[in-house]
């Protein structure tokens, strides 16, 4: 059975086992800055393993890149506040929250949201899948188990992050689009309907403009493949 946020517990041969969170299974506390988990069997004394996630190589310059564009980046973990200092400082994070828990996660996007924020969410975990599917917006890597692909919006490819800036980049280029179509769009029709209205225009040149039209606002769309990570 899993207890969200604090580890797996079962029955194995008439023992009872627990794994997760050193408090939840009532194991001591440890001052150094390692990851870890805990096991306990039955009433016998806890058993820690240690361990270190790999950083992802472009973490670091990701979240340069993402500060750059004007967002706020923070870490939201469920380690220990030692670990996560430790990743925090290696990243450069200025804002990281340690040993939060699935609501935990959700409060505070909710606690966001409140101030007028929209958030987006990435996470690979089986824990952070409430959480992407209570934000605004949420990215998670291919590699991400099947529950927390399946909450995500969008889900890249690739071992690195730095596919979230290049979404980033492409969804900003994306509304440029739109907002330009839109804006010729309605010159095209406040210039046009006038003129149709006066019977100035032969119904051939409408149909050329028309096409034309068309075709302008199909031709900015298109910039978007060779300039939306510009």
């Amino acid at each position: 059975m899993e207890v969200p946020g604090d580890g797996i517990e079962g029955t194995v041969e008439g023992a009872r086992i627990k794994l997760g969170r050193a408090a939840w299974i009532g194991a001591p506390e440890t001052e150094d800055a390692a990851q870890e988990t805990w096991v306990r069997i039955g009433d016998a004394a806890p058993v820690r393993f240690r361990f270190e996630d790999r950083q992802r190589a472009d973490a670091a310059d990701a979240i340069r890149r993402l500060e750059q564009l004007g967002l706020r980046v923070e870490m939201l973990s469920g380690d220990r506040e030692s670990a996560a200092a430790k990743v925090a400082q290696d990243l450069g994070l200025e804002h990281w929250r340690a040993q939060m828990t699935p609501q935990g996660k959700i409060d505070h996007l909710d606690r966001l949201r409140a101030e007028g924020r929209k958030v987006a969410m990435v996470g690979d975990g089986l824990n952070d899948a409430p959480s992407l599917a209570g934000a605004h917006a949420s990215l998670s890597p291919g590699t991400a188990a099947d529950a927390t692909q399946a909450a995500a919006d969008f889900v890249y490819q690739g071992e690195g992050v730095s596919p979230i800036v290049d979404a980033v980049l492409v969804s900003r280029a994306s509304r440029r689009r739109v907002i330009e179509n839109f804006i010729f769009a309605a010159a095209y029709n406040a210039l046009a309907m006038p003129l149709a209205a006066m019977g100035l225009v032969t119904p051939l040149i409408a149909a050329i403009a028309m096409s034309g039209s068309s075709m302008i606002v199909t031709l900015n769309a298109l910039r978007l493949a060779g300039g939306a990570r510009k």
